[in-house]
């Protein structure tokens, strides 16, 4: 087995992101203006890694945030098993007290170890880490020795756990923002280790002014 880089990017801003109203995977809104700043801040950084494969998930917002990476000599695929996970009835919700109060006691119940609890409608830290297991093992057998994967920021966190073998629980120590990178490789026996964390390019560019 040859090893491979892998980069996993989160998603650029949305106007819902910018309210606070949660997206899930039933709302498929696209990057706002400050999305596609972040996503062209996020090409210039990272465009001199030659990325063979590229992957995103059916959302709208995630083909948009590195379409600039898209090109014809490039594989790319469309995923749905990349989407982030389902919050069921709570998507597109305005966060109200009760609302907010509902959110923080479904994480605590997964930080204490409920992980098959869902929101009505919605998908529960175990159906997607199944299905993102999946996604990863047809990725990871398709070749490409740089591979880019666009998708969103509670999958992110899960994904993180199923990568690098931590328990389910401790998921929110996986930190994201929009266009976040996590920098993975993996080995040529198979274990993939984290390699570094990019926060937001554009906070980063803040940072120099």
């Amino acid at each position: 087995m040859s090893s491979k880089k892998i980069y996993v990017v989160r998603h650029g801003q949305t106007d819902y992101n910018l309210k606070g109203v949660v997206q899930g995977s039933g709302i498929d809104a696209p990057i706002n203006e400050t999305g596609i700043k972040q996503a062209k801040a996020f090409y210039k950084n990272f465009r001199h890694i030659p990325f063979d494969h590229i992957y995103y998930s059916s959302l709208i917002r995630t083909r948009q945030s590195i379409e600039n990476f898209l090109n014809e000599e490039v594989y790319q695929e469309k995923m749905p098993e990349l989407n982030e996970i389902s919050w069921g009835n709570y998507e597109g919700l305005p966060m109200d007290h009760d609302e907010n109060q509902y959110y923080l006691n479904m994480l605590d119940k997964w930080s204490s170890g409920e992980l098959d609890n869902k929101i009505n409608g919605g998908e529960s830290p175990v159906d997607v880490a199944k299905r993102l297991s999946r996604a990863m093992d047809y990725i990871l057998n398709q070749g490409g020795s740089h591979i880019l994967i666009c998708m969103h920021g509670r999958a992110i966190r899960i994904l993180m756990t199923v990568l690098l073998g931590y328990d389910l629980r401790y998921m929110d120590v996986f930190r994201h923002e929009n266009l976040c990178c996590y920098e993975l490789h993996q080995a040529e026996n198979g274990q993939i280790y984290l390699d570094k964390y990019h926060p937001s390019p554009l906070k980063k560019m803040e940072a120099i002014k």
